[in-house]
């Protein structure tokens, strides 16, 4: 027999996530059926910045202008308020290092507590890890960041603020900032679908989260009857360890790497388990 001188394509690959009626799903075969539609969860996130012009020029500018604005009002407040005490380029790389990341986290939570019901349709008509959901908004939010801490560098190296190599840990500090989020998407996803008007609660959540974290203060400089709010918020420690080797170039305390740590670790698993044992819910919610 003569072999033909055509090789026959090789099949294409179709991916089938199969939906679980009860429990939990098998986290294994879970895991690599979003690993497998990861260029979905990357497309999604391009596509609904697309749809609110955050990859148009002037999209990306406000995206960096409106935390610089931010900075620079409270910076002239807070050295009213203290007298002059707090004020010179190396507060306000502070201000702009903890508002650039925080206006990452605010970001990620508003997205993620509508990134279900935000595609209604698609969860009805489409059998696929809904996780990729609040994941996906998670990553629209650090596209958004991207280009701010850019800018940040830019302010630190005019402004002659200290290089060190310490500067690397605010890699892992920003890490748990960024699971942390994750974890805070799909738990509010989760319950946006039950609880509608959780909406109308959240701008008042991140402001007062604002308020609690050291992003208008220095981690160090909180006072002794306020020592609690190390351990009650959840962005203490990330936020402290990312100021601390970002802006000053220390070495972060062990205390603000084991809070920062338990924090977005536990905030991770609490928020996947919440939303994968409701997620057989979601197209009769909607």
């Amino acid at each position: 027999m003569k072999r033909s001188g055509k090789q026959s394509a090789a099949p294409e690959e179709i991916l089938i996530h199969e939906p679980f009626k009860a429990g939990l799903p098998n986290l294994p075969k879970y895991i690599k059926d979003i690993w497998l539609r990861r260029e979905f969860a990357s497309e999604l996130s391009r596509a609904t910045m697309r749809s609110q012009e955050a990859s148009t020029f002037f999209g990306r500018m406000w995206l960096v202008i409106n935390p610089l604005f931010l900075g620079s009002v409270y910076f002239v407040l807070v050295s009213i308020i203290s007298n002059g005490a707090h004020g010179g380029a190396d507060y306000m790389s502070h201000l702009l290092a903890g508002l650039f990341a925080y206006q990452f986290f605010s970001q990620s939570m508003m997205n993620g507590s509508k990134s279900v019901l935000g595609v209604g349709k698609l969860v009805i008509n489409r059998s696929f890890p809904r996780l990729i959901l609040p994941i996906s908004s998670v990553l629209i939010a650090f596209y958004r960041f991207f280009p701010s801490i850019v800018v940040y560098f830019i302010f630190h190296l005019v402004t002659k603020q200290p290089i060190s190599a310490n500067q690397l840990y605010a890699i892992p500090a920003f890490l748990m900032i960024f699971v942390f989020s994750i974890g805070v998407a799909a738990l509010l996803a989760t319950v946006q679908v039950y609880f509608r008007d959780l909406k109308s609660f959240l701008p008042y959540l991140s402001r007062i989260l604002l308020y609690a974290t050291p992003v208008l203060y220095y981690a160090d400089a909180i006072p002794e009857n306020l020592k609690f709010m190390q351990y009650v918020n959840p962005l203490f420690g990330m936020f402290g360890a990312w100021g601390d080797s970002l802006v000053r170039g220390e070495v972060p305390a062990t205390s603000l790497w084991i809070s920062g740590l338990l924090w977005s670790v536990g905030t991770l698993l609490l928020g996947t388990f919440v939303f994968l044992s409701r997620e057989r819910e979601f197209a009769v919610r909607i």
